[in-house]
């Protein structure tokens, strides 16, 4: 059932344009490996903007996600990732977020929306966590979400098949994204 919040019902709530604060936020991920482990990796660049309504269901985020920036502390397999068998950075440079709706059903939050990667772009859905809204030690006034979702890679054309002997593959289908944002209100 979905339910309508208004946005006195949310501590702290401030309609405006935030930046996303790239140095206090995390873009991470998780996917199978080798069938009986998690590698998980985040991304180093990353931006983008949240805009707050007066009607929380009107917000919109936009994000940009530079794919070359991956880390999974293991440079020769950042390397493969980069490479035309996953990412193909060189085409592709960029993964992009755009939501579309923002709903509340009973107590908790999701933002739809378009994931484009490799070209192609397809609806997620992003299960949110509301942190807080309140003033920061500089004057400002900031903002905190969590959130998560879980692809399927093939959707998106990294579709590499790496198949182990005795069955299995290399790497799972499956990639779990989880997200900490925290966002600055623009003053100006």
């Amino acid at each position: 059932m979905t339910s309508t919040l208004s946005a006195t019902q949310i501590p702290g709530y401030v309609a405006g344009t935030w930046d996303i604060d790239a140095s206090h936020s995390t873009v991470g991920f998780s996917v199978r490996h080798m069938m009986v482990s998690k590698v998980r990796g985040y991304f180093r660049e990353f931006g983008g903007e949240i805009v707050t309504a007066e009607d929380p269901a009107r917000n919109g985020v936009t994000a940009v996600v530079e794919l070359a920036s991956i880390d999974t502390r293991q440079e020769q397999r950042d390397a493969h990732i980069r490479s035309a068998d996953f990412f193909d950075v060189e085409n592709h440079p960029r993964m992009t977020f755009r939501s579309t709706g923002v709903r509340a059903e009973g107590g908790d939050w999701f933002v739809d929306g378009e994931l484009t990667l490799k070209g192609r772009t397809r609806p997620v859905t992003l299960a949110l966590e509301l942190n807080g809204f309140g003033a920061d030690a500089y004057g400002g006034y900031r903002a905190g979400f969590s959130a998560r979702t879980e692809i399927n890679r093939n959707d998106f054309g990294v579709d590499i098949k790496m198949p182990m002997d005795g069955g299995g593959v290399v790497v799972g289908d499956k990639v779990a994204i989880e997200l900490e944002i925290e966002a600055v209100l623009r003053t100006a």
